[in-house]
Formats: structure tokens, C-alpha cells, sequence
């Protein structure tokens, strides 16, 4: 039996890079994955990968910002599986500016998609965890379930990013408080903090290029210059950005059994940089 056989995990910005990843490792475990992406197609591209190599997986379309986005998001999984066992908070991007020329559009742009998505999917699911532990408990069962909220190393402060600085650490106070709150139904919530990751929104960018990727309507620029990847390469222990797949890997392993009784815990997957 595969270790998270029959759980069933959200996961947010699961479409493309990280995230996608996250659920393909979830699912290679035996957990059935709700998929979420901006878009339907690479939504619908990762569903399918996970059916073809026989595992189970549906798609919840849409911005996490969105008013209704947590209820349908958590309905999606209660209405196709009945129930809820993980949820990975990994949406975001970045919009950056020193605070002098930052526009509260950014400012809350980014609050509402690092910090206030990942607490309106939360509430939303509580009613159904909670059900289903008191269930669990009254049949004398001790089942554990796992949060991941996904913070960064910037959240110790990063020249340029007050608004996606402030987000990740409100996260490790949402991941701490929620440890208290939920531990009692048998819940286990922690945090990812990332370090330099190889993603389509750190892609190495070619002398005077400029690259844009199109978020809720807004053309945000990505990628950064080569000679900035060759420069925080050398202060990486370990010598290189983390690719995809290694920092959904720090992810899934809290999701395992062996991480039953770690909560509340901010673990940094930055190849030996950064520290919260």
C-alpha cells in the first residue's frame, strides 16, 4: 500500500512548476490531488498525467484571490472524494518594487494571493476537517491530516519585496497559530520556505530581454539575469538553484506518515542558504 493511499490533497498553483510537481509527487504516493491552476489547460494537462500513470485527480480552475474561490475549491474535493487530508497553500508569484514606488495594487495583489488565499481555504475547509476528526475520534481512531503553507526565505526580508517579504512572514505566524488551533484534531501544519528555485518566474533572462508572464490580467515581468543566477550560485552551499522538483520533494516528505508529529515547524529548502 502506498503511504498516502486514499488521502486526498489540494493543492493550489498546481499547474505549472513547483506546484505541479507537489501534486505528481502527491499522487505517485496514492493520494487523489484537486489541481488548481489560473488556467484550465495546464490544469487539465496535470489531471491527465496523473490518470494515465492510474491515479486520481480533478481540477478546481481559478484565482485563489477570487471571492468564491476557497468554498468551490474545498467543495471540489468534498463533492468528488468526501473528504479532505492535505492542503498545500503554493499559489503566488512575485511583483516587485522598493517601497517608494510600490502601488497598494501590488501591495494588496500580493497579500491577497500569499496571505489571505491560504486563510479563506483554510476556514473553509475547517467545518469538513473538523467533521471528520470528531468521526474519527469517536470511532477511537488517530488520524492525521497535513497542512503546508509555502513561505520563502525572503521572509526574513528582501530589498524590493515589502509586500511579498510581509506575506511569507505572515504565513509563518498563520502556520504557527493554526498548529495550536488545529493540533487538537489531529492536524500537523507547517511551513516550506524557498530558497533560489529554478521556475519559470526565476528563468535566466539573455542580456537586455525582458520576459512577462499575464496573472489575473496583469502583465508581470519575470526572470532575472544571468549574472544574478551566477551570483547567488556562489553564496549557495550547495552551489546552484534547487530545480521543481527537489522543492516539491521538502513538501510532500511533511505529508508522509513520518512526519506525524512535527507541527508547527518552518523548514527551509534552500540548499544550506537562508534561516527563519
Amino acid at each position: 500500500m502506498k503511504k498516502l493511499e486514499g488521502k486526498v490533497a489540494l493543492v493550489t498553483g498546481s499547474g505549472r512548476g513547483i506546484g505541479r510537481s507537489v501534486a505528481l509527487q502527491l499522487a505517485a504516493y496514492g493520494a487523489r490531488v484537486v489541481v488548481n491552476d489560473l488556467d484550465a489547460a495546464p490544469a487539465e494537462e496535470v489531471v491527465a498525467e496523473i490518470r494515465n500513470a492510474g491515479g486520481e485527480a480533478v481540477a478546481c480552475v481559478g484565482s485563489v484571490t477570487a471571492a468564491d474561490f476557497a468554498d468551490r475549491f474545498v467543495q471540489t474535493a468534498v463533492q468528488n472524494y468526501g473528504a479532505i487530508d492535505i492542503i498545500i497553500n503554493n499559489a503566488g508569484y512575485t511583483w516587485d518594487n522598493v517601497i517608494q514606488k510600490m502601488t497598494d495594487e501590488q501591495w494588496y495583489a500580493i497579500l491577497d494571493c500569499h496571505l489571505t488565499a491560504p486563510f479563506r481555504i483554510l476556514r473553509a475547509a475547517q467545518p469538513v476537517i473538523s467533521a471528520q476528526a470528531k468521526k474519527e475520534a469517536a470511532e477511537g481512531k488517530e488520524v492525521f491530516r497535513k497542512v503546508i503553507n509555502i513561505s520563502s526565505v525572503a521572509a526574513g526580508g528582501n530589498a524590493g519585496q515589502t509586500n511579498y517579504s510581509s506575506a511569507k512572514a505572515g504565513i509563518l505566524g498563520m502556520t504557527k497559530t493554526l498548529a495550536r488551533e488545529w493540533g487538537r484534531m489531529k492536524v500537523c501544519v507547517n511551513s516550506v520556505a524557498f530558497g533560489f528555485i529554478d521556475t519559470r518566474l526565476t528563468q535566466a533572462l539573455a542580456g537586455t530581454e525582458s520576459k512577462t508572464v499575464n496573472i489575473e490580467g496583469r502583465e508581470i515581468k519575470v526572470g532575472v539575469q544571468q549574472a544574478m543566477i551566477d551570483g547567488a550560485s556562489q553564496n549557495i552551499p550547495l552551489g546552484r538553484p534547487g530545480t521543481a522538483d527537489e522543492a516539491a520533494g521538502s513538501v510532500v516528505m511533511l505529508c508522509l506518515p513520518e512526519a506525524n508529529y512535527v507541527s508547527g515547524q518552518t523548514l527551509v529548502c534552500g540548499g544550506g542558504m537562508g534561516s527563519l
